[in-house]
């Protein structure tokens, strides 16, 4: 199993994300998930940003160099959770 850990942008609700909230990976472009709030589509996300890898190693294309370097192989138990902080 490996984990990526995946910086993620969202964008308020406008015209360019049809009026919801928009959550993306910026290192896989066109990774994108929707919602009705900002939680709504940050949890969408996870389940898009796999699909994306999978179909990147399914068809034998190479992932961004960004995201190639980013997975932890996990051996052991399973982490279920993280969390970022981010302080100025």
């Amino acid at each position: 199993m490996k984990i990526y850990n995946l910086p993620i942008m969202l964008h308020e609700p406008s015209d360019y994300t049809e009026d919801k909230y928009l959550a993306e990976v910026p290192l896989l472009p066109g990774c994108r998930a929707w919602g009705n709030t900002a939680s709504q589509a940050i949890e969408n996300l996870p389940s898009v940003a796999t699909a994306f890898i999978e179909s990147y190693t399914e068809r034998g294309d190479k992932l961004p160099m960004e995201v190639e370097a980013a997975p932890q192989d996990v051996s052991g138990p399973a982490v279920t959770s993280e969390v970022m902080v981010v302080v100025a």
